[in-house]
């Protein structure tokens, strides 16, 4: 954004990268909505911490007897949905409650759906799948009983995840009707490519245009003073 230097992630000096987004729920989102939007950011914050923690769980399943492939799927899952999380749901609900933009709703709605029902697959922990969830810990308590309890960690993890998100999509879906969007807004949002980087708020009224009074189209022509009104 001009005249915006990114600030997300906070990279330290001594990497030389930048960071990729500006963020600063402050100065971007609307007050009533900031409270929700930091929400979010921490679930995103949370779901990432689960998937470390899961990394660890199914370190301990390999070393207490179980397959080597969920721990190297574990690791795929941290490195991949760490920052894809973050661009792909978070990024598209920031833009969103910053500049009311359809189509961002739309594509948050599509994809932290698809997020919710990936989560609590993981939470039950289908085999082979590189999560540790209840099925997971609850059946390995016969195999090896501390590997277990560590494993039984991500499980209620990636539970309070799905929860946090059931509830949090349901609050950002009914702001979202209530504020009047449809798929016909973000269709035309598709449609100029005022998606890609939708105009705040605040730059949307600066760049209002219009008269808020009506204009005479002649100058009125009033009675000189003394004189008698018709």
């Amino acid at each position: 954004m001009s005249g915006k230097e990114n600030n997300f992630p906070p990279l330290p000096r001594f990497i030389p990268l930048k960071p990729c987004f500006y963020q600063d729920f402050a100065d971007e989102i609307p007050i009533e909505h900031q409270v929700l939007v930091k929400r979010i950011y921490r679930l995103w914050m949370f779901y990432c911490a689960t998937l470390g923690v899961n990394l660890v769980a199914c370190l301990a399943w390999w070393i207490g007897g179980g397959s080597g492939a969920n721990f190297g799927l574990a690791f795929l899952w941290l490195l991949l949905f760490t920052p894809c999380s973050y661009v792909c749901w978070f990024r598209p609900v920031y833009k969103a409650f910053r500049a009311d933009s359809s189509f961002n709703f739309m594509a948050f709605f599509f994809i932290f759906g698809a997020q919710f029902v990936l989560t609590v697959i993981q939470a039950i922990g289908l085999s082979g799948w590189g999560a540790c969830g209840w099925l997971a810990a609850i059946g390995f308590f016969h195999t090896n009983i501390g590997a277990a309890v560590v494993m039984l960690l991500p499980a209620i993890m990636f539970s309070l995840s799905a929860a946090m998100m059931a509830v949090l999509i349901m609050k950002v879906h009914r702001i979202y009707r209530g504020a009047g969007g449809s798929f016909q807004k973000a269709q035309t949002e598709w449609n100029t490519g005022a998606w890609r980087d939708p105009p705040t708020r605040e730059a949307q009224f600066n760049n209002f245009s219009g008269n808020s009074l009506p204009e005479y189209p002649t100058v009125p022509n009033y009675p000189a003073s003394g004189s008698q009104w018709p």
